[in-house]
């Protein structure tokens, strides 16, 4: 494998499963050019592939919209293609055409660097793109490239202050949670963060994050340290290092790939990993003997822009609104393991699922809000100290 490859596959594995999924098919289609057939290219990153949709699933119904989102022409819609983007076309691309007599065009493949590029010149491809948080917010701080979202279309008073933002509203909440095997304690269960770290009264190997390119789980550790969850930002890097020090020898493997922890748990090979919850739900429902605990976790988004200048922009304020809707958010927590940003979305779907869904009103309320902000500010920082702390 060339250095090239391997670099590659880091960067891919380091990226939540929609996105890595985007960055799988591409290197896909450009094997030839790495030197690989498609076939060697698709088996190479078979396990960065996105899980599939449910299957024979009732999506709830949408028979109306408020009129003020209805309009005609077109909005130029950009997302990650793959299941994730025939996902939204089921939810809301399809039943937002139909309802307001917008049609929707749609693209694939979110760039930052495109967007900037976009706006600069004025040649503008699409009006409103999923994006993360962080990259919205480092844009954001070089220049004018984003419009204000307009609240005034929204369901505001079903949608948390914490989902919404002055240039972004965030979407497709995932929470990036720890897991444990149910059959490693002798009926023992783990209840939070300071029990992930209790290598006595839990023992055995754990998994966390840190591998690749991605950070490690400051946030976690801080809390297993006792920081309360309401005072882990602004983060204290080193008490975080600190802590995660502590338990380094029980640490069998720093992941990298966002279907790793869940592999280790399914075969044995770890007791409690940290993991993004999408991967955990699918080993649950292939049988595997894991729980999730949800206390204390971190609940992460991507988010809808809108580009400023957008030729669109005012059917972009009403697509990015409609899909914020409870009935497109409960149609997509459906088809796939991710949340909801409307609250009333819950009421549209059954117990089973709520279950497994990081925004349920059971589970929520137990998560914190990943500070993307922090992050974007302290990234360069943490990756530093953290590739000491890997090598001492």
């Amino acid at each position: 494998m060339t250095p090239t490859i391997r670099h590659l596959l880091a960067r891919m594995a380091a990226e939540p499963p929609h996105i890595a999924d985007m960055s799988r098919r591409r290197f896909i289609r450009n094997a030839a050019s790495f030197g690989l057939s498609v076939t060697a290219a698709a088996a190479m990153t078979r396990h960065l592939a996105a899980p599939a949709l449910a299957q024979n699933v009732v999506l709830p119904e949408i028979t109306s919209v408020p009129d003020k989102l209805k309009g005609s022409g077109v909005v130029r819609v950009c997302s990650y293609g793959g299941a994730l983007q025939e996902a939204q076309r089921r939810a809301y691309f399809k039943p937002f055409e139909e309802l307001t007599g917008i049609k929707v065009i749609e693209a694939e493949g979110p760039d930052i660097a495109k967007v900037k590029a976009m706006v600069d010149t004025g040649n503008i491809e699409y009006d409103v793109t999923e994006q993360e948080g962080a990259s919205v917010l480092s844009l954001a701080a070089k220049g004018d490239y984003w419009e204000k979202i307009d609240y005034s279309f929204f369901d505001v008073d079903n949608i948390d202050a914490a989902f919404r933002h002055e240039r972004h509203v965030d979407m497709l909440p995932y929470a990036q949670i720890f897991a444990y095997r149910k059959d490693a304690f002798r009926g023992k269960v783990p209840q939070n963060n300071k029990d992930l770290w209790d290598t006595s009264g839990f023992p055995g190997p754990r998994s966390l994050m840190g591998g690749g390119a991605l950070s490690p789980d400051l946030e976690v550790a801080l809390m297993a340290d006792g920081v309360a969850p309401g005072q882990v930002y602004p983060m204290d890097v080193d008490r975080g290092l600190a802590s995660l020090r502590r338990i380094k020898p029980q640490v069998v493997k720093w992941w990298g790939s966002g279907a790793q922890p869940a592999q280790l748990l399914a075969d044995d090979e770890v007791v409690m990993a940290t993991a993004w919850n999408g991967r955990i739900a699918a080993i649950q429902a292939a049988g595997a003997p894991v729980e999730i605990v949800w206390q204390d976790q971190l609940l992460r988004n991507d988010c809808w822009a809108i580009l400023k200048g957008a030729p669109n922009r005012e059917n972009a304020q009403k697509f990015t609104a409609f899909i914020t809707m409870a009935a497109p958010q409960a149609r997509l927590s459906s088809l796939i393991t991710y949340g909801f940003v409307n609250n009333k979305a819950a009421e549209l779907l059954p117990p089973e699922r709520l279950r497994i869904l990081p925004t349920s009103p059971d589970i929520k309320p137990k998560l914190i809000n990943y500070n993307a902000a922090w992050w974007s500010a302290n990234l360069d920082t943490v990756k530093t100290k953290w590739t000491s702390f890997l090598l001492g």
